[in-house]
This record gives structure tokens, C-alpha cells and sequence, in this order.
């Protein structure tokens, strides 16, 4: 169902991938958008088993997008090194595809809630500040991810 990498060699394992997706804080979600152009959004997110967590407010562009279609993509780059004396860098990207789907459980939304501020926030205590401030205006969406690749890139 989905392509093959055409430059397997350069193909980052599945381990190089998962690092990225714990390490790096932003991503650029994409989803089928008005009138079917594309649209990209950057996210915060998280990644835990298989799934990208993402929160959101509870109505825009992205959700109407999602709710009329559910498969996306989101896309990851790697900090990149970049040579001494040279302009290119050396950098992994990480192209994830899925279904996405809003969070409608209380309790799991919360826990994922949770998840999500302990990678950004500075403490548990600014994490449950937040919690009890944002948290009921907040809406979780779940990326199953169903294929994942990444590509080590030597621009140049």
C-alpha cells in the first residue's frame, strides 16, 4: 500500500526514527484540506507506542480537515550537523503516514494531556497548573501510525 523508499540506501532504521520523534519538539502535520489542496500545519507532539499525540483547540481548519478525512501524514526533522567550512547539512528526515482520530475519553485524554506537558514543561507543578487552566478547552488527536520511514539526508 505504501512506496517503497526509492533511495533505500539511505534509509534510516525504524530505532533512528522512533529517537526522532522522542527527541525533536515540532513536526509539520499534514492533512486534506478545503476544497482537497493540502493543507500543513507545525505541531507540538509526542510520540508513545506507535502513536503521535497532538493537542489542539477544539474547532479550525486542521479539525474540519480531519473530520471529513481521517489519513495524514507528519513529517520530522532531525537538528542536522552541518559540515565545517560547507553550507549543507546532514540531517534525517522522518515521514510518518496514519489515521488520525480525536481523543474522546476523559480520562484518556488527560492522561495524554499529561504526556504531551511533561515534554514541554519546565515541572509537575507548571504541568498541573496548566492542566487545571487549559486541560477542559483542550482536545487530544491520536496519530496511529500505520508506515513510517526516515531518509538520511547528505545535502549537497
Amino acid at each position: 500500500m505504501f512506496r517503497e523508499m526509492r533511495r533505500f540506501k539511505q534509509q534510516a532504521s525504524d530505532e533512528e526514527c522512533i529517537g526522532i520523534l522522542n527527541n525533536r519538539k515540532r513536526g509539520i502535520l499534514a492533512v486534506l484540506g478545503d476544497d482537497d489542496y493540502p493543507y500543513t500545519v507545525p505541531m507540538d507532539f509526542v510520540y508513545e507506542d506507535g502513536h503521535i499525540y497532538f493537542h489542539c483547540a477544539m474547532a479550525g481548519h486542521k479539525l474540519d480537515a480531519i473530520r471529513k478525512h481521517d489519513k495524514v501524514s507528519f513529517c520530522v526533522i532531525s537538528e542536522g550537523v552541518q559540515e565545517e567550512n560547507d553550507w549543507w547539512y546532514h540531517f534525517t528526515s522522518v515521514v510518518v503516514f496514519g489515521r488520525i482520530r480525536e481523543v474522546t475519553d476523559e480520562s484518556e485524554k488527560n492522561k495524554k494531556l499529561r504526556l504531551i506537558g511533561a515534554k514541554y514543561f519546565p515541572d509537575a507543578e507548571y504541568l498541573e497548573k496548566e492542566m487545571a487552566n487549559d486541560a477542559p478547552r483542550a482536545l487530544v488527536l491520536d496519530l496511529c501510525i500505520e508506515h513510517m520511514t526516515g531518509k538520511n539526508v547528505k545535502e549537497r
